[in-house]
């Protein structure tokens, strides 16, 4: 039989103030209705995604799995595979990269190296990031796997594990071929997966300019002037793939992620993008639920355990984004195991944790224990063996 506590859920979320109802649906502070929310805009783009960046949540989106060229959105990939390789130790910024005759003949927009001469790793990023340049690109990709054919591998890999199944890339920096394709989903997947997992890399990408070998390049992203909660993101244009950016933007607590692709102009892939950002910021909300370590349930039985109670909590930071208002009207039910059972190690699943609004499950939560519970001695584990039998006959 599943065991639902309400009131031990309720009573503790008043005392950590938190506004989550428990399972009675009781509301924490009102109960207001959540604030009307006006339909998505549409916008004069192939395909756009809004992403909540921490719960990873869908807000809006179009076309968002159709298979797109990415043009230099491309270097988003390129860039997070090299900070992956800074984070392992495997070379540093200072790190001097010699320059091909292939990096140094590539076309498009350029950092303007020279063939034959060594560059930095950290100049490098930034003439892949600020200045969106091919010939960087290519020289980063030879570096890290030796031909920038062996790079695209590495991307194909990552993009894998990532969970970007969209996407396939043939080269390192966009240039348009056959095949080379991703879509809107998945640059939002992989532009947090930055945010999130090197966010001293992505810092780069809020860098207005950057000047090498006297030549000093904006960054191609307008809204970095026009909007100072816009921290970074990453254009790209071809004539296949239009004008494409992927944005990110951080207001008080909560972070959006915006992909616009195929816009007819560089102003307009700029407005499109802020009319994302802004429907998003006003009409949403991100609530952190629960703290990780957090105690949901206290003094709760183990059996066959060398301690016998221990507390429930969740073993993460367990957030959601919501319609704003709509906070204050979710129910939380805790599902524990009628009988939790040592050995439990600290990732051991000994309940559940469901949130939901309207009757809609929004979000379902594994819970564990808050330490480590080893097994009791064979008396003990023989007598709470013959607590559970009397238990079972008399339930």
């Amino acid at each position: 039989m599943t065991r639902s506590p309400v009131i031990g859920l309720f009573l503790f979320a008043l005392s950590v103030c938190i506004a989550l109802p428990a399972a009675a649906q009781i509301p924490v502070s009102g109960g207001a209705d959540p604030a009307a929310i006006p339909a998505a805009p549409e916008l004069a783009a192939n395909a756009w995604v809004l992403m909540d960046a921490d719960t990873g949540q869908i807000l809006v989106e179009h076309n968002a799995d159709e298979q797109l060229p990415p043009a230099s959105l491309t270097k988003l990939m390129t860039s997070y595979l090299i900070a992956e390789e800074l984070a392992n130790g495997k070379f540093d910024e200072q790190a001097e990269v010699p320059i091909s005759v292939k990096a140094w003949r590539m076309g498009g927009s350029k950092m303007f190296v020279r063939e034959g001469t060594q560059v930095p790793v950290g100049d490098l990023l930034r003439g892949i990031i600020v200045q969106s340049g091919n010939d960087a690109t290519v020289a980063m990709a030879e570096y890290v796997a030796g031909s920038e054919e062996a790079f695209a591998e590495l991307m194909n890999q990552r993009a894998e594990q990532l969970g970007m199944h969209g996407s396939h890339f043939e080269n390192a920096s966009g240039w348009p071929a056959e095949g080379h394709l991703t879509t809107a989903r998945d640059m939002a997947i992989l532009l947090g997966a930055m945010i999130r997992n090197y966010p001293d890399h992505y810092r780069i990408y809020s860098e207005k300019y950057f000047e090498y070998n006297g030549i000093r390049q904006p960054n191609r992203n307008l809204l970095l002037w026009r909007d100072s909660s816009v921290d970074g993101g990453k254009t790209g244009h071809t004539e296949a793939a239009g004008y494409c950016l992927v944005a990110s933007a951080l207001r008080d607590d909560m972070r959006l992620v915006s992909v616009v692709m195929g816009a007819a102009s560089e102003q307009v892939r700029a407005a499109e993008t802020q009319k994302l950002l802004g429907y998003g910021f006003r009409f949403f909300e991100t609530a952190k639920l629960y703290a990780a370590g957090e105690v949901l349930r206290a003094d709760v039985r183990v059996w066959f355990g060398d301690v016998d109670r221990v507390n429930l909590v969740s073993p993460e930071d367990l957030y959601l984004t919501l319609p704003r208002g709509a906070r204050e009207n979710l129910k939380a039910t805790l599902l524990i195991d009628d009988v939790i059972r040592a050995p439990l190690a600290g990732d051991t699943k000994v309940g559940t944790l469901q949130i939901e609004h309207d009757g809609e499950r929004l979000l379902s939560a594994p819970i564990v224990a808050d330490r480590e519970v080893g097994r009791a001695g064979f008396f003990s584990r023989l007598w709470d063996r013959l607590i559970l039998l009397i238990k079972n006959l008399f339930s």
